[in-house]
């Protein structure tokens, strides 16, 4: 992909994300702010952009699909998927910049974020387009089998929320920013 993005996670103590195919959490304050950050514009005439793998868009409740007012991009490696008008298929990482260009519309767009899982991540971070990471980090650990790749070699901590707790589980907001 040649365009700037982010990407946003939530990880436990163990950088773990997931348990066959779901987080092993839910904290309500976590899914506000990936709404939030993920949804809002400064444009309100434009659209951000949520890129996920197949198995992150098979996760999602079939209420919540696609995600409201953003664009939704698919990727997978299998030939054709079952997608709703308006989300958008893509085989590659490499073969976002077309999509968007083709069939988004670069100009109808304001940022990009990057929603899981696990071998996206490990594309992204990679990227030297990635500019950002929006990581909510769960101060416990969890019984996973999905993990985030490594980062910090890559990215520096610029911001970081106070804490908060919801069902006994301790968490914080933090903005990492690529280092070169």
């Amino acid at each position: 992909m040649i365009l700037p993005f982010s990407i946003i996670v939530a990880v436990d103590q163990a950088d773990g994300i997931g348990l066959q195919g779901r987080l092993p959490w839910h904290l309500s304050g976590d899914m506000k702010h990936f709404k939030t950050i993920t949804s809002e514009t400064q444009d309100p005439c434009k659209k951000n952009i949520v890129i996920m793998g197949r198995k992150t868009w098979e996760s999602i409740p079939d209420t919540f699909k696609p995600l409201k007012n953003r664009y939704n991009v698919v990727l997978s490696r299998q030939g054709r998927l079952d997608l709703p008008e308006g989300v958008w298929p893509a085989k590659t990482f490499a073969d976002i910049g077309p999509v968007i260009d083709q069939q988004i519309h670069r100009d109808r767009c304001e940022n990009i974020f990057v929603i899981g899982g696990a071998q996206i991540y490990e594309q992204a971070v990679q990227d030297p387009h990635c500019q950002r990471i929006f990581l909510t980090r769960v101060m416990k650990t969890f019984s996973c089998d999905a993990f985030f790749t490594s980062y910090h070699h890559r990215f520096i901590e610029r911001q970081r929320s106070d804490t908060m707790t919801e069902k006994d589980i301790t968490y914080y907001f933090s903005e990492f920013q690529r280092k070169d």
